[in-house]
């Protein structure tokens, strides 16, 4: 099996694989995961030659960062990047006052925004004992709009806390990058609205966008991405799939966003799935592949609950793709013009 390409994601040579593996399947995201499942596969996303493993405090309350720290004890540490994240607190709570949230039997904690100095010395120093590591090669400032899940229309900035990332969290994390502690500080956002002022505001090594530059969306492409390239910041691709619907097609019950997909984005999907499949390609393996045409991409986390989803996952990465598909999809307008394609670098 051919190896996976690895790009740079620091002047300072640290590279990541092209595709990385997503910690929300290993946090019990809609549906608990066994924790020897989870292990298994962690270890075959190393045996495929996948390096990059990216992670949260708030995936599972703490779920995934341990799961992924029992499992890399068995792999060489320097061979593997690490990324994960700070904002949020978890703090204890009674069991009676747990809550149905996106993470499954999850353990009871709640997780409360806090972007200060001292939250994020205290959130890595939790995260280093869960993860039982000595440093986290990558962090990221976590959901500074609180996460939120925006529609047409809506306003992206509706919550911020960029200030308090900016005044608090930025700077401990630019100190511990000084220091060599950490190699590389990031943004984790759903958004890409937001992710422009941060780009200004400081010297981000990379942002790692979920679900906003997939096969289905391309709107950052005439703002954010030539401020990254001026500003020599690189971009991690979460949530490819746009949270499932670019996996599973244009299905009853399709998610976008976590939500159900509106009929507008399922009919886009069809056009795109109509496609792929006249070049007997599957969807979510040029939904997987598109992102990494642009120079600015690195690599791309899908999540994966067990070794046949990684498998498939691979697969779909190692898809071969006729150039023609490409040129099909920009021709139908599917795909924004601005956006370079596999094809164009073949």
């Amino acid at each position: 099996m051919p190896a996976l390409e690895k790009r740079s994601i620091t002047a300072g040579g640290l590279t990541v694989t092209t595709m990385g593996l997503g910690g929300t399947g290993l946090g019990n995201m809609y549906r608990a995961t066994d924790p020897e499942v989870a292990h298994e596969t962690v270890h075959a996303a190393f045996k495929n030659g996948l390096r990059y493993f990216d992670t949260a405090p708030v995936y599972g309350f703490g779920l995934a960062e341990t799961r992924l720290g029992e499992a890399v004890r068995a792999l060489p540490r320097q061979d593997i990047v690490i990324s994960s994240k700070v904002g949020y607190d978890l703090a204890p709570i009674p069991e009676s006052e747990v809550k149905p949230v996106l993470w499954d039997e999850a353990p009871p904690f709640r997780a409360d925004f806090d972007y200060s100095r001292d939250g994020v010395l205290r959130s890595i120093e939790s995260s280093l004992k869960r993860l039982g590591t000595d440093y986290i090669d990558m962090l990221a400032i976590h959901d500074p709009d609180e996460a939120i899940h925006f529609g047409k229309g809506e306003n992206p900035y509706a919550r911020s806390r960029f200030k308090e990332a900016m005044e608090g969290a930025y700077p401990a994390l630019d100190e511990l990058r000084s220091q060599g502690v950490i190699k590389a500080v990031g943004v984790g956002i759903n958004q890409w609205q937001m992710l422009s002022d941060f780009v200004e505001a400081g010297q981000f090594d990379y942002f790692l966008l979920a679900g906003r530059y997939t096969l289905l969306e391309q709107e950052p492409l005439a703002t954010l991405f030539p401020a990254c390239e001026r500003k020599g910041t690189k971009l991690v691709i979460g949530g490819p799939y746009n949270s499932g619907i670019l996996a599973t097609g244009a299905v009853q019950g399709a998610t976008f966003n976590t939500k159900n997909a509106p009929q507008e984005v399922l009919d886009r999907v069809a056009r795109l799935n109509a496609v792929c499949e006249s070049h007997k390609v599957p969807l979510p393996a040029a939904a997987l592949q598109f992102p990494l045409a642009h120079k600015l991409v690195v690599s791309v986390i899908p999540g994966a609950r067990s070794v046949g989803e990684l498998e498939q996952n691979l697969d779909y990465m190692r898809w071969p793709i006729p150039g023609s598909l490409w040129s099909d999809l920009r021709n139908e307008k599917l795909i924004d013009e601005a956006a370079p394609l596999p094809s164009d670098a073949a």
